[in-house]
């Protein structure tokens, strides 16, 4: 196959202790799981069923190959966002996925950064429109390197947090999340692979 010009490289995410790379196809976004977030929002955490947007591959910037990775604050925006997140990389996909069988496709876990440009986010949202502008930016995902789960298991409970400039800017715990990993294979708007 030949193309008009060189396609960009294929985004991917370190490996842990490894030479191999985990490819990266696309990202999929839970929004607002954790209660405190969904309040900040203004939202009540005790609502309908999980909903999901995405960011695009190339959103990625790996942290695990160069510890000096600078992301530049985004055009377009006066009021960006950070939130730390328990990352999971689906290894195996499928469809309707029983919840007793979920992590069984689960190939390891890390932290991410998801940046937002809230603002445009807002305006998007009270306009019925998507959230991709404020969302599915270029460098608007930053990962650390992939631990394997069959190295650490599968994280259930656990601190996530996130300091900027030595200030603790959020502080959770994984067992806070409204929908545990497992929950969220079987939505009906979810399809692995």
């Amino acid at each position: 196959m030949t193309f008009v010009f060189d396609p960009s490289p294929r985004p991917s995410v370190a490996v842990f202790g490894e030479e191999a790379r985990f490819p990266v196809r696309r990202i999929f976004c839970v929004g607002r799981n954790y209660a405190a977030h969904a309040r900040e929002m203004g939202k009540d955490p005790n609502r309908e069923p999980p909903f999901f947007f995405t960011k695009p591959a190339d959103a990625v910037v790996d942290a695990g190959t160069n510890d000096k990775t600078r992301i530049l604050y985004p055009p377009e925006t006066q009021n960006l966002h950070h939130e730390i997140e328990l990352t999971v990389a689906i290894g195996t996909g499928g469809k309707d996925i029983p919840t007793d069988k979920a992590l069984d496709h689960v190939f390891g876990y890390t932290a991410a950064i998801d940046l937002t440009r809230r603002d445009l986010q807002l305006e998007a949202r009270d306009k019925g429109r998507p959230w991709d502008w404020g969302k599915a930016f270029d460098l608007s995902a930053p990962i650390a390197p992939l631990h394997r789960a069959r190295d650490i298991g599968h994280p259930s409970k656990g601190r996530i947090w996130l300091k900027v400039d030595d200030v603790i800017r959020q502080d959770a715990d994984l067992s806070e999340l409204i929908w545990p990993i497992p929950t969220l294979f079987r939505s009906s708007a979810a399809q692995w692979r």
